[in-house]
């Protein structure tokens, strides 16, 4: 007895053939593969179109600023030593990095000294890619500053042009150079939020007249310049508010007036000779307790330019009362409220300089002239 398929042969054949496309369809699909792509016409790419005109004078101010500054603005990794618990080698271990910059032609290096705090070995790198060993010369954490000293044989790179901070106005546009998150040579821009700022160093004393700037700063750029439109330092980039340790619009920067009295200083003695008066002060809030306005005098140090001068110290009367001495209400016709006016004042002098002091003694005031010796 013969059987015959009730199924036509040809669309057995065209049913096999579809369920083969289906097969092929669904592996390509699983392995990623679009099968339409073959099957749309090829594109080719699509043409450049020229610039109708130039770039902007703004833009090409950065641009100019960004050339010439950057060749001179270093990257820096502060590096400990560390021994090994098992093999008891000793290695290096990279702790941070940070930014810096050229500051003349014998190769000085300046930066942040909390860049480099800590560090067993300080290794800066170039723009073109150049490492070198540094040498720390010195430092003033007071002021968040330190200067490095690198081998400037051949090394053929302009420093930086210095400007002022004393001139300086709110909405002046700036430009900070730096090494972000180690993204070496980022130019960013903004401007002069404000002026006369006051910040704690890692000492916890106040470095004063910090400019603040709303171009973006984040951790690296430390150490890095901050620079005006011309493309002269104003300020070194030290600090940002953020309450996630990220960029926030709020940046400072130690004006440059500072930073160059400073440098010069580490660099021809290798430590800062700060200018003050020998003495000891009463504490801000003690002041406050007793409801008086001014510094007191906690202290006249033996042999100082205080004691030459005859300022009052607290004393102990017999009775166990204590007589509080002198107060001091002004320096060179500036008022003093706390001690931060007082160290603020000195700050720009010299050691060797002359001062006038408004002092409160006995409810009277009085002046008196007194040299600035060296302390701390």
């Amino acid at each position: 007895m013969q059987h015959y398929s009730s199924l036509n042969p040809k669309l057995v054949k065209w049913i096999r053939l579809l369920i083969i496309l289906i097969c092929v369809w669904l592996v390509a699909d699983f392995l990623g593969l679009k099968p339409l792509r073959f099957l749309r016409p090829r594109v080719e790419m699509r043409p450049v179109t020229q610039a109708t005109g130039d770039l902007g004078a703004d833009e090409k101010a950065n641009i100019e600023i960004f050339e010439k500054v950057s060749p001179s603005v270093t990257y820096i990794t502060n590096k400990r030593f560390q021994r090994d618990l098992f093999s008891f080698n000793v290695m290096e271990i990279p702790q941070g990095t940070g930014s810096g910059f050229l500051w003349d032609d014998k190769g000085h290096i300046v930066t942040n000294f909390h860049v480099i705090y800590q560090a067993d070995e300080v290794e800066v790198r170039m723009q073109d890619g150049k490492s070198y060993d540094a040498d720390l010369v010195g430092a003033d954490p007071d002021h968040d500053l330190a200067v490095l000293r690198i081998n400037a044989l051949n090394l053929n790179i302009p420093p930086l042009m210095i400007g002022s901070s004393k001139d300086l106005r709110v909405g002046q546009k700036v430009v900070a150079i730096g090494n972000p998150f180690g993204l070496d040579s980022t130019l960013t821009t903004g401007v002069i939020s404000a002026l006369g700022r006051t910040i704690q160093s890692m000492t916890k004393r106040y470095i004063h007249d910090v400019i603040q700037t709303d171009a973006a700063i984040n951790p690296g750029n430390s150490g890095g310049p901050l620079l005006d439109s011309f493309g002269r330092l104003i300020g070194i980039n030290t600090a940002i508010i953020s309450p996630t340790g990220v960029y926030s619009g709020v940046g400072f920067a130690v004006p440059v007036d500072t930073v160059n009295r400073i440098v010069t200083k580490l660099i021809n003695y290798g430590k800062v000779g700060r200018p003050g008066l020998g003495v000891s002060l009463i504490p801000d809030n003690i002041m406050a307790r007793l409801g008086m306005e001014g510094v007191g005098i906690l202290e006249v140090h033996r042999g100082s330019s205080a004691e030459e001068a005859g300022l009052k110290e607290v004393k102990r009367l017999r009775d166990g009362q204590i007589e509080i001495g002198d107060v001091i209400t002004g320096c060179d016709g500036s008022p003093i409220k706390k001690s931060s006016d007082l160290i603020k004042i000195l700050d720009r002098h010299e050691v060797g300089d002359e001062v006038e002091l408004t002092i409160l003694r006995e409810g009277r005031k009085k002046l008196i002239r007194i040299i600035l010796q060296i302390v701390g």
